[in-house]
């Protein structure tokens, strides 16, 4: 399968992520534990992984498989790095609005592309960073309001702590990313064997906070496991295949593509969330809209197309200049 495909097919799962969740709710709240999303997610990741796993240890020759606990113990990382993640941005919706948080959460795909560089040791050209900064900069443009709402004065009136922890975020999500790339590709093992380490350990971590919540409560609406299907709807049913399936899209293009390529499927994600909630919510379109869409397209076209598509240069240039250099050079041949 084409990486183009995953990444577009990934695009459209996640551009319907937030659509799906918004219709999930009732009045405006949940009427489910949305803790427990993330964790039936894991889980279906893991079955599906599996089943996978299995399905190909039947061919011959049988997948290859790294059990060794020195491999092992590398794949519960990315589930700290995420769940360290996950209380710094509540730490930074403290000091900051959501809008500036929005904003703020941009900065991820430059961070991404410095780790990309620094970690991974991948080279990009002076061309493929500046479409890096010009995504961010379409992203950013696409969330800005009018200048004449009261958000837009709220942008730098957090206070310092609020920007540092932003920040923090983004490098933190920027390197989640980049560390299970670099699990993904670190050796030759089944695709699917190591979703199931990840997956395992993902599920672990997410039962892990849901026995956290009821401490939290006191067990005021007993333990996790007697209520987790309590509220669920087919929308809700559909928000867990969702996230899901598309953690199995972002797994199969770390390992045959990369992170730059799953920035891009998430940026356009956004944006195609933003045109689909001009008709499903009544979301006016604005300025800013069209032209954060107009300048991220220029940068997945700057970042992914040919160079020979980019610089305008003539072919027939260098032919030219060698027949006058060819012509010059018989002029000036010594006569007899």
């Amino acid at each position: 399968m084409q990486w183009y495909l995953v990444a577009a097919l990934l695009t459209v799962l996640t551009s319907s992520q937030g659509v799906l969740t918004t219709l999930s709710q009732s009045n405006g709240h949940y009427k489910y534990d949305y803790a427990t999303v993330p964790f039936l997610a894991e889980v279906f990741k893991l079955a599906v992984s599996s089943l996978l796993l299995w399905k190909e240890c039947q061919k011959s020759p049988p997948p290859k498989m790294t059990t060794e606990w020195k491999t092992v113990a590398l794949f519960p990382i990315p589930s700290i790095i995420y769940l360290i993640h996950n209380n710094v941005q509540f730490a930074t919706l403290t000091y900051v609005d959501t809008s500036t948080y929005q904003i703020m959460g941009n900065l991820k795909i430059v961070t991404t592309g410095i780790l990309f560089r620094m970690f991974l040791g991948r080279r990009l050209s002076s061309l493929q960073w500046m479409a890096i900064v010009l995504l961010a900069v379409g992203t950013t443009t696409s969330q800005v309001r009018g200048c004449g709402e009261a958000s837009c004065d709220s942008l730098f009136s957090a206070p310092i702590h609020g920007y540092m922890l932003g920040v923090l975020s983004a490098c933190l999500s920027a390197l989640a990313g980049i560390y299970t790339e670099f699990l993904m590709k670190k050796n030759n093992d089944s695709l699917y064997w190591q979703n199931i380490q990840l997956y395992t350990f993902g599920t672990i971590f997410n039962m892990a906070r849901l026995l956290l919540d009821d401490f939290r409560g006191g067990f005021e609406n007993g333990p996790w496991w007697q209520r987790i299907f309590n509220g669920y709807t087919i929308t809700t049913w559909l928000v867990v295949l969702n996230l899901g399936s598309t953690g199995l899209l972002v797994s199969w293009l770390m390992k045959h593509a990369d992170n730059i390529v799953k920035v891009y499927s998430t940026s356009m994600a956004m944006l195609l969330t933003m045109i689909l909630s001009l008709f499903l919510f009544n979301f006016k379109p604005t300025l800013q809209l069209f032209l954060g869409i107009i300048i991220c397209m220029m940068s997945l076209h700057m970042y992914f197309a040919p160079p020979n598509m980019l610089l305008d240069i003539p072919l027939t240039v260098k032919s030219s200049d060698e027949e006058k250099l060819l012509e010059v050079s018989v002029d000036r041949r010594p006569h007899s």
